[in-house]
């Protein structure tokens, strides 16, 4: 392994850079063309106004018209809700009203079933009482006969 050193590197040059380009002479703009962009520019705007306008009216007119269309479906909907909700109240009420005529009926017949058993008790509670008066007064009266007697 001895041996003589690696030889340099070559450098390699690149040629020299082209010289730089001549300016250009740009001309200036001049009052005239500066007026006539400014009158285009102008009439660009002008027409970009009218046209947004124009589309500002058609759009109005037409989501007017979604508007007036959406709060008809809106109020028909309400209507419908409204007469169906009055339908179930009154058919609600006419059930509760029938509901309300046989409790009615009910508590009828229940106040004429409590009426005729107090009745019946009532005339019971007499009887035994105009019973026992007449006991009493027998046995008075015969108390009575027997002190006589006596």
């Amino acid at each position: 392994m001895g041996g003589s050193p690696p030889p340099p590197p070559s450098i390699i040059y690149s040629p020299a850079p082209p010289p730089p380009a001549p300016p250009t002479p740009v001309p200036t703009q001049s009052l005239q063309t500066q007026v006539a962009l400014n009158e285009v520019s102008g009439a660009q705007q002008r027409l970009n106004m009218e046209l947004g306008a124009q589309l500002d009216r058609t759009n109005a007119e037409f989501f007017a018209g979604q508007d007036v269309r959406r709060f008809q479906a809106q109020s028909s909907e309400e209507r419908q809700n409204i007469a169906a909700r009055g339908t179930e109240e009154r058919a609600g009420t006419v059930a509760s009203g029938e509901q309300y005529r046989k409790g009615l009926e009910t508590f009828g017949e229940q106040e004429r079933l409590t009426t005729e058993t107090r009745g019946q008790e009532q005339r019971l509670t007499d009887l035994q009482s105009e019973m026992f008066r007449r006991y009493k007064e027998n046995r008075d009266c015969e108390q009575s006969q027997q002190q006589y007697r006596a």
